[in-house]
């Protein structure tokens, strides 16, 4: 149990759905576990052009928010980021989106503000940091 001892308002998760773009497994793993065991339902993409299309093709409010990687082939979650915020559709445009990348930075963090992303998860996933970040999304929403 990757929750157990960390607080959260599961009524807030259950049902929610979380576009997770991510292209590293192992990181796969870890997060669907913790995201899972928290309520919500995740669907999985591998790169930022994937992230930007299923934003495109889903109904208006289908998905709650994006946790998008950095550094993902085809087209990293900057330009993802970018691309899904210059959307015609306000709603879609609007998407919350949460990085979580290895890139700790100062400056990684105001990339990311920059990129028109909600905030900036470092990783390895720690799951008091997850839940809180997601939690203070979603109450905003």
């Amino acid at each position: 149990m990757k929750l157990a001892g960390v607080k959260f308002d599961p009524g807030l998760f259950r049902g929610k759905r979380i576009l997770l773009a991510e292209n590293n497994d192992l990181n796969v793993e870890v997060a669907m576990e913790i995201l899972k065991e928290a309520g919500f339902e995740v669907e999985r993409v591998q790169d930022g052009q994937a992230a930007v299309e299923m934003v495109e093709r889903a109904d208006l409010g289908y998905y709650h928010l994006a946790l998008m990687d950095i550094q993902m082939p085809r087209m990293n979650g900057y330009e993802a980021t970018r691309s899904i915020r210059a959307m015609p559709d306000a709603g879609k445009a609007t998407l919350p989106i949460l990085a979580m990348t290895a890139n700790a930075f100062d400056e990684d963090k105001k990339e990311a503000v920059r990129a028109g992303m909600n905030g900036h998860l470092a990783k390895p996933i720690d799951a008091k940091k997850l839940m809180k970040a997601l939690e203070d999304i979603l109450r905003l929403s």
